[in-house]
């Protein structure tokens, strides 16, 4: 008895939650024998995980591999196939930028991280996870409308700017607020991770997560564990209070936290050539120091020369990103 004559045994069951058999689906992702214990190992993929129809098919297989071909028996691993073959399953990084309370430029730093892990020759796309405020479309000057879908029924992301963008934005309809419960929310996120045909070869995909902690931060930790955070505050105390609760609880979720960016930390004041403290001083460097991690940057207060949203490399702004996606890139 071999693997050969153990896949013709199984191949034909029916996955019930597609109604399609093992072989139709590719679902026999691996098969063993461990022969010193007599045991058959198999990792199976099937559409849907934790119900009636993964019950049904581990009895099927026990039964033949047990009964059927007598031996003494199985090991399973029954695994979701929209994971397998998903983003979270490849040799990606995923940069969240999170915040304690909105208004920040979380979003703008968000894009501009991407746009300058691009621009250093990287295969970037964007996932735009702040559903109630999402702003990303708008940030990368893109239209609004619905997404396509490929002959295998998987979203087709948009580009800006040399990069693959998904967002919530694109499936709402004018300027209606978003009004979603947790469930709604927990399929959204899945869908952006499990349903995109995203690109085989990105190399980073940064991630606006929603600020606050809430039901997609839990999202998000259940389906990228390995996630790195960036922390976005401004100076102001207050900014500051609620990015170092934000920053402990992405601790909690065990995802690691490489650094912190103080946004609109002073004005360049062309007048006196003095910098301007609008909203005080010292918010980033008491984030970074209770959180024990590094102040990446201090981003002044100015407007983007050649777009709305984005800097580029003339920019001073722009050479800060650069900086930062280059500390990414070294940090790997």
């Amino acid at each position: 008895m071999n693997t050969k004559d153990i896949r013709t045994k199984i191949e034909e069951l029916v996955d019930e939650s597609t109604g399609k058999t093992l072989k139709e689906t590719s679902a026999i992702k691996h098969i063993g024998i461990d022969s010193e214990n007599d045991v058959v190992v198999l990792v199976i993929a099937i559409g849907k995980t934790g119900g009636k129809a993964e019950n049904n098919l581990k009895r099927q297989l026990a039964k033949i591999v047990k009964i059927d071909l007598g031996f003494s028996g199985i090991k399973m691993q029954i695994e979701e196939a929209r994971k397998i073959d998903s983003i979270t399953n490849r040799n990606v990084r995923f940069i969240i930028i999170e915040s304690g309370k909105g208004g920040v430029g979380k979003s703008t730093i968000a894009v501009n991280i991407a746009y300058a892990l691009k621009n250093l020759k990287q295969n970037v796309a964007i996932i735009d996870a702040d559903v109630y405020g999402s702003s990303v479309p708008r940030i990368l000057e893109m239209i609004q409308e619905y997404p396509k879908v490929n002959e295998q029924g998987k979203i087709i992301p948009k580009e800006a700017f040399g990069m693959q963008v998904i967002s919530t934005e694109f499936f709402i309809e004018g300027n209606k607020p978003v009004i979603w419960r947790g469930a709604m929310l927990n399929k959204m996120m899945n869908n952006f991770f499990y349903e995109v045909a995203w690109d085989k070869n990105l190399d980073f995909v940064v991630v606006d997560a929603p600020p606050g902690t809430g039901d997609v931060s839990l999202d998000l930790k259940n389906i990228i564990p390995t996630g790195e955070a960036i922390i976005v505050t401004t100076p102001h105390k207050a900014a500051s209070k609620v990015a170092i609760k934000a920053g402990f609880a992405s601790k909690s979720l065990n995802h690691q936290i490489i650094g912190v960016i103080e946004n609109m930390s002073y004005f360049n004041n062309p007048v006196n050539n003095n910098k301007e403290y609008v909203f005080g001083q010292g918010g980033g460097l008491e984030v970074a120091k209770e959180l024990g991690v590094e102040l990446l940057a201090q981003i002044p207060l100015a407007h983007p020369i050649h777009h709305s949203g984005i800097y580029e490399t003339d920019e001073e702004i722009g050479q800060i990103f650069d900086n930062i996606a280059s500390f990414l890139l070294i940090k790997e």
